[in-house]
């Protein structure tokens, strides 16, 4: 009876050596059947799971190595690009300023064209150099001395010229923003400071040059129209005869006459050393030149009305009005034209006829 509760409490000697030898059989067939896998199994496993490790970290790292080459090329091309970027840029920014050079370098040229009134001077080159020819009794007389002379006689006259249109438009600055606002000085592209500095400094270089040439004829030019067409744009007492129509017609006439006519040609007689008289071609050419210079000065101011009637310039053009003027200079380009011809026909050389007459 005990022996049979004790039997019945605990698992028998038979299945507890039954397990005892499973167990066994268990640790030496660890998945011996059915459903467990067997040693042989587990360790291919473990060789995959080892190499599966290490190809994970190699993969890993060739994935950083490719990534970081990839990244590299992206920087490099990025940076290859910031450069083109750069380069672009850069020539896009020297090239506006390269223009703002060039443009300014015009536009200083172009208000120097302006300040110099240089159609005037060509008329002087022309009207001096036909008077110079006055001078010549022969071809051979036109040698390289002759030409020296005038070259001399134009650069210092030159810069005369540049001080005569300087100081009429210093003194005309206020009549000018209204008549000719183009004008450097009227527009402020010259200061009035500065326009002062470069017309003295025309002057002193016009005495300079006249000086170091030495000759008394183109001395005595230079100082007559210095003081004629200082006289007519200066204001000061006794002076502006620019108020004046006679005052205006007088200096700017004996201005022209003696800078185009009288001065190259005694100038050209003291270079080829010869005596000064008067032939009867320079009092010709004086008498009739002079009627254009005074048809020119009238002619001048008829586009310049309002501005002169705003400074108080009694001019011809302001008194008769424009209209009245212009036929009036017609009438007096059409008589010097008659009175030339007329002189022309009446001269003993033929060639001066036929000339004259076309």
């Amino acid at each position: 009876m005990a022996f049979r509760l004790l039997g019945s409490s605990f698992p028998s000697l038979n299945t507890t050596g039954r397990s005892c030898w499973e167990s066994k059989k268990y640790n030496h067939n660890y998945y011996s059947s059915g459903s467990f896998v067997t040693k042989a199994s587990l360790d291919k496993s473990e060789k995959l799971s080892k190499e599966y490790n290490l190809k994970t970290p190699l993969k890993h790292k060739s994935r950083g190595i490719f990534e970081r080459g990839s990244t590299i090329k992206t920087c490099e091309k990025h940076d290859e690009k910031k450069y083109l970027m750069n380069v672009t840029q850069s020539s896009h920014e020297a090239e506006p300023h390269s223009k703002t050079i060039f443009n300014s370098i015009i536009h200083a040229l172009d208000a120097s064209r302006k300040f110099s009134r240089f159609y005037a001077f060509i008329a002087m080159i022309v009207g001096s150099f036909s008077s110079s020819l006055l001078a010549v009794n022969n071809l051979s007389e036109l040698s390289p001395t002759f030409f020296n002379g005038y070259l001399q006689y134009i650069a210092a006259h030159f810069f005369m010229h540049m001080y005569i249109v300087g100081v009429n438009q210093l003194a005309d600055l206020e009549i000018d923003k209204i008549n000719k606002p183009y004008l450097p000085l009227a527009s402020g592209n010259y200061s009035f400071r500065n326009g002062v500095i470069i017309v003295t400094s025309f002057l002193l270089t016009s005495f300079g040059v006249g000086w170091i040439i030495g000759s008394k004829p183109l001395l005595w030019a230079l100082f007559g129209s210095f003081f004629l067409m200082s006289a007519y744009s200066i204001n000061l007492p006794l002076l502006r005869w620019k108020k004046s129509t006679i005052l205006t017609v007088m200096g700017n006439t004996l201005s022209m006459v003696i800078s185009f006519n009288l001065g190259p040609f005694f100038h050209m007689k003291s270079v080829l050393k010869k005596a000064a008289i008067f032939p009867r071609s320079l009092v010709f050419a004086t008498a009739v030149m002079g009627l254009f210079y005074g048809i020119i000065t009238l002619a001048k101011d008829i586009p310049d009305i309002e501005g002169d009637k705003m400074a108080g310039l009694r001019t011809l053009s302001v008194r008769l009005g424009p209209k009245k003027v212009f036929w009036f200079c017609v009438f007096l380009l059409e008589m010097a034209y008659g009175v030339a011809i007329m002189i022309g026909a009446s001269s003993p050389f033929l060639w001066s006829k036929i000339f004259v007459s076309a």
